[in-house]
This record gives structure tokens, sequence and C-alpha cells, in this order.
């Protein structure tokens, strides 16, 4: 009888026999193609947006695409080009979750490329073109885009597109027109809506004509992002509560949150608050914010309702002008003062109120008074940084700019690179990973971004590389267009745009594409 070891040691014999290894990712991908790879970044750290600690590896371009993230052999393969990415980091493309501007007058949006970013979400505040479910896109497509673009439908543009206008109790029919055209724009490949309760039209609106415009969008799986209805710290909580009854059909974004005149760090805290009141399972509550102190936009911020449109500004001054004077003069002091509004338009374009009421021998009142409600926009000295910081900081949130490429503020030329060189270097609120979470795949996740926003096989191969410490925001209050610096390269749809810190002449026609959900 065969004893037991020796059948044991036979077994143990043959499993020891040598087998076939099985092909390694790199070795799989080589048998998949004979053709030559685009562009090989060797030696870099990928922070892959995810939120995940970085880690050493290459990366492989094909076409617009990243074809392999790991180690290669550059012995077993052909490639065009080779970039040494060696004591720097290879990132996502930034995403801008509220930007503006106008790509047929400004295609290239050479400010945002500069900082970052790839992507830029436009048709914001209840604002988008006006023939957008036209032929907008169309034109857009003929354009020698600098970026990927993810369009909004505005409320507003819904408002004035359906007849609703200025209406403050629109009937059913009325507002069943409204859905149909959102429903429409949605058929267009837009992301969602956006509304700017603080602006006339959509100031009108209330939940009866909100909510049912909600449940399209759920019907969409799209995403709300709204100008609240106000933003002072007295009623931004009430704001962001009428935000989340629509939330309880879809998911919502508050747009650049901020908290006028509130300050400090616990009184931030306590506004964070109000995004963990959805429950884990169903439509969620998101913010996005820039890193600055002072707000942009138009001069009709300061005006009452009574004063804009649809009313006749002629006629309020002419009935109502000791009442106009004294609110403005009222507003102008709980803003801060004269000294804290900064004009970014023409002829008063990088001067204070209180500078123009000076020059002009006028009480600041009446400046505004002779300026009106539609003819300047400006920056508003009206935010505490410690507040801001902790918005900046809280997981929910992400980063936008809201700003534009002709934009007098600083944001717009500045934001995300300031977020790398304040908040991530220097203040140390943020690690790198956090903060490119928050500028890349959150976004993306979020607005419904299909396969941007992270560095993974057979996503678009929108990426940057960079030193940390080389990032800098150059734009200032008084030289707001200076752009960002340290960006070393930049690369959307497969396709570099900076090389070694400078911008490639020309560029392809359509490197940046209008995205479709």
């Amino acid at each position: 009888m065969q004893k037991p070891y020796l059948f044991i040691l036979f077994i143990l014999l043959i499993s020891c026999q040598s087998k076939p290894s099985a092909p390694t990712p790199f070795e799989q991908l080589l048998t998949q193609t004979n053709t030559p790879f685009d562009i090989l970044i060797k030696n870099g750290q990928i922070v892959d947006g995810s939120g995940s600690i970085a880690y050493a590896a290459d990366l492989l371009i094909n076409a617009d695409t990243i074809a392999f993230i790991g180690k290669v052999d550059t012995n077993k393969l052909v490639v065009k080009k080779t970039i040494d990415a060696k004591g720097k980091v290879i990132t996502p493309g930034f995403i801008d979750t509220h930007a503006h501007g106008d790509p047929m007058a400004t295609p290239l949006f050479q400010n945002f490329l500069a900082m970052g970013v790839t992507t830029i979400c436009l048709g914001q505040d209840g604002s988008s073109p006006k023939n957008y479910l036209s032929n907008w896109t169309a034109q857009v497509r003929q354009q020698n885009l600098g970026v990927n673009i993810a369009m909004f439908i505005g409320h507003g543009t819904l408002r004035r597109t359906s007849g609703i206008n200025f209406q403050k109790n629109p009937d059913t029919a009325l507002i069943n027109k409204q859905g149909e055209l959102l429903q429409a724009a949605f058929d267009k490949g837009v992301f969602g809506m956006s509304t700017g309760l603080e602006y006339t039209p959509g100031t009108y609106a209330t939940d009866k004509e909100l909510i049912p415009l909600a449940k399209i969008v759920a019907k969409n799986d799209g995403l709300i992002m709204s100008h609240i209805r106000n933003e002072d710290d007295t009623e931004i909580e009430s704001a962001i509560q009428e935000l989340l009854r629509q939330g309880a059909y879809c998911n919502v974004q508050v747009s650049h949150m901020k908290s006028v005149y509130g300050k400090g760090k616990k009184r931030a805290q306590e506004l964070l608050a109000l995004l963990n009141t959805t429950k884990k399972e169903g439509p969620s509550i998101t913010a996005d914010v820039y890193p600055y102190t002072a707000s942009y936009t138009g001069i009709g911020i300061v005006f009452p309702k009574w004063a804009k449109a649809p009313n006749d500004y002629k006629k309020v001054v002419k009935n109502r002008r000791a009442e106009l004077l004294a609110f403005l003069k009222q507003k102008i002091i709980d803003r801060n003062g004269p000294a804290a509004t900064l004009f970014g338009t023409a002829p008063y374009a990088g001067k204070t109120l209180a500078q123009v009421s000076k020059e002009e021998g006028l009480p600041y009142e009446k400046v505004l008074l002779g300026i009106g409600p539609n003819r300047a926009s400006g920056a508003y000295f009206i935010m505490d940084e410690e507040l801001q910081e902790e918005i900046i900081a809280h997981p929910k949130v992400m980063i936008c700019s809201d700003g534009s490429p002709t934009m007098r503020h600083p944001r717009g030329y500045g934001s995300f690179a300031k977020i790398i060189a304040e908040y991530v270097l220097k203040r140390k609120r943020l690690s790198l990973e956090e903060a490119v979470l928050k500028m890349t795949y959150f976004p993306a996740k979020t607005i419904g971004i299909e396969k941007r926003g992270l560095l993974k096989k057979g996503y678009f191969a929108d990426l940057l590389i960079f030193e940390p410490e080389k990032i800098k925001a150059n734009a200032t209050y008084e030289n707001p267009h200076r752009l960002a610096t340290g960006i070393e390269y930049l690369f959307v749809n497969g396709k570099g745009v900076i090389e070694k810190e400078l911008f490639k002449e020309n560029l392809p026609k359509r490197l940046g594409r209008i995205l479709e959900k």
C-alpha cells in the first residue's frame, strides 16, 4: 500500500511545476494594438481625481483617450511623443461648475485654460443663449473652442421664451409650455436648469412654477444649479430651504455659496449643515464656491425690486425719488459702504463708488440713481474670509470661478490656481488630492459629465502636468486679466494646448467640444 506522505509529496511536486504567468496589463495592452501610441507621460505622480493618495505611474494617450496607466516598458512600444513628468503631478483637467462667457466672441477661453480648466459649465444664473433651442449649438461647434462646454438652460430664459416673462402668477397653460421648453432643452443635451431667483424675471417665480420644473429635471436625471433667492445672512437659510423643496424631486446645487454680511466659522457651519439635510438615498444638495471675498454682478443688486423691470425706471425716479435715494443709501451702508463697491464697466471701470462720488461731487446714492439698475456691473466686498474658507473646505462643496474672459474680477483668471497656491500649500486647509477631487471628479459626477474628471483607462484625455509649488494666481482687483501661471502641460481631448507653460499656436479646430448629457 502506497504511503500517504509519498502521495502528498507527489501532488506538491506537480503543483510546483512552472506555469505560464498571466500577462500583465501592459502586456495585454501591447497585444491589443500594433500602432504607435500618441503620447507617453512617464515618471509622474498620478493624482487621479478620486481623492485617493497620489501614486507613481506612467500614462499613455491614444487619440483623445487615456489608453493605459501603470508601469510602461519603453523598450516594448513605439510612441510619437514622450514627456518626462519626474517631480510633477498629473491630474485630470479641472471642471468649472459655474462659468460665464460667450464662445462666439472668445472661443479659446484662455483665462480658464491657464489655470487648468478644461471644461466649463455655461448658461448660469437663470440666463442662457436666446437661440439655444434653435441654432446656437451648431454655431458654437464651428468655433475653435479651447475648452469643453457643458450647457445649462436658464430658467429666466424659459420664462421669456414661454411668454411668462415677468408674470407673478402664470396660468397652468404657460407653466406647461415652459415645461415643454425645458424638456426640449434636455433633448438637446443640457445637463440641467439654472435659476437666478435674485434677478428678474426669475425672482417672480414661486413653488407653483418651480416644483413642476424640478420634476422634469428629475425625469431627465439632471441638476438644478441655483443662484438662490437671497444671499444676505438673514435670508440665506430660507433661500436654501426653498431650493431644498425642489431638491425633494431632483439634485440641486447652491451656486457660488456665500453669506453676505455673515461672519465666522460657526456661522459657516450652521449654513453648511443645510447641505447635510438630504437622505443618503435620493436627490442630493451640493454647492460650489470661489476663493474670493468680493462678489461680482450687475449694479441692479443694490436696487429694490420695484425699481427694476418690468417697472419703468424713469417713472420710479420721477414718482418715488426720495424713497429710492434713501433705499440706495442704506443698501450701500449695509454692504460695507461705497468703498466696497468696485465698478467693472465703463466709464467707471476700476474705480470704487466712493471714488466716483468724490470725483463727481455727488452723494454716492445720487451717482447710483443716475446710473440706474441696468447700466453697470461691479465687484462687491461683502464676504467674510473665515466663513468662506470654511465653505471651501466642506466635503459637499466643489470649486467654481463664476468668472469669464471679460469680467473685471480676478476670480475668472485665478480661482483654481488660488485653491492650490493658497488653500493647499499655504493654509493647508486641503490636501492636493482633496482639492483635485473638488475640481475634477466631484463636479463631473454631480453634473453627470461622463468619462471626464478622472485619470482612468478609457476616459477622455483632459489632463494637466504641473509642479504644485509653481502654480500662481496673478490676477488682482486692480489687474484682473492676468493669466495664472504654473501649468506646464495641458491637454484637451488628447491634444496639447499648453506645452512647457506656453500656449501652442495654430490649435486644431474644435479642440474643445460641446458636451451633451
